[in-house]
């Protein structure tokens, strides 16, 4: 399992999106929908409209944004 970290763009909402850890996540990336796993290569992609899927069962909806995996651990800078 990794580490994830989900944060609202937007100064005045509550952060953290999501905290905790997973073994997959899956990603509305600009040039298709990819999917995280366990000692996932170090990658960075922007995000398009759509959803976050963390483990098969929670769903975070985004307007866009940025993610980062690096070191077992995912940091997302979403608009929702």
């Amino acid at each position: 399992m990794f580490q994830v970290l989900i944060l609202n763009a937007h100064p005045e909402v509550p952060n953290p999106v999501f905290e905790g850890r997973s073994s997959s996540v899956i990603l509305p990336g600009v040039e298709g929908e990819f999917e995280i796993l366990d000692f996932h290569k170090p990658i960075i992609s922007r995000l398009k409209k759509g959803f976050i899927v963390v483990d098969n069962s929670r769903e975070i909806p985004i307007r866009g944004g940025i993610v980062k995996m690096k070191f077992q651990s995912l940091v997302a800078m979403v608009e929702l």
